[in-house]
């Protein structure tokens, strides 16, 4: 499998290269916060939710997936799992019986302070490369990536 890797990728589409790449980070941001009881898929959410419970708002299930992109079912075991961590906490929407209001439980607060913390720092480790030149590289491949995906659809739904 590592011989693969290390053809040459002049040869890989976009999407091989977008794969391999967000494969090697997902490992990574899983590697750097599991001693926080963590995997990246966790902390793609609990992040996400901060975001919302920051300004505001309490999204249900359905809102916090459309936010972070996740298929609906996903996001509901991601949730029971965050829970059962006690990292985020559910309660029936008074208004719509079917919904389930979500909120970060004071752990999950603490913990994804300490995550987001440690992504950022993982993030700026592995672009280094592209900040070298004084950061135009690492520019480029924000506008580059925003374009791309302002271009596909999510087709999740």
């Amino acid at each position: 499998m590592y011989s693969i890797c290390m053809q040459d990728r002049e040869t890989w589409t976009t999407g091989s290269l977008v794969w391999h790449l967000a494969l090697r980070w997902r490992a990574g941001v899983d590697r750097a916060i599991a001693h926080l009881g963590l995997t990246h898929a966790q902390y793609s959410v609990l992040a996400s939710l901060h975001g919302l419970v920051s300004v505001g708002e309490r999204p249900s299930q359905r809102e916090l997936a459309t936010h972070t992109g996740l298929q609906r079912i996903y996001i509901s075991k991601l949730v029971r799992a965050l829970e059962k961590g006690g990292f985020v906490v559910s309660e029936r929407d008074d208004r719509d019986g079917r919904a389930v209001r979500l909120d970060l439980s004071d752990e999950g607060g603490r913990v994804i302070v300490l995550a987001k913390g440690i992504v950022r720092e993982l993030d700026a480790e592995n672009t280094r490369v592209l900040t070298e030149a004084g950061g135009r590289e690492l520019a480029e491949l924000h506008r580059a990536l925003g374009a791309l995906l302002d271009a596909t659809e999510a087709g999740d739904e």
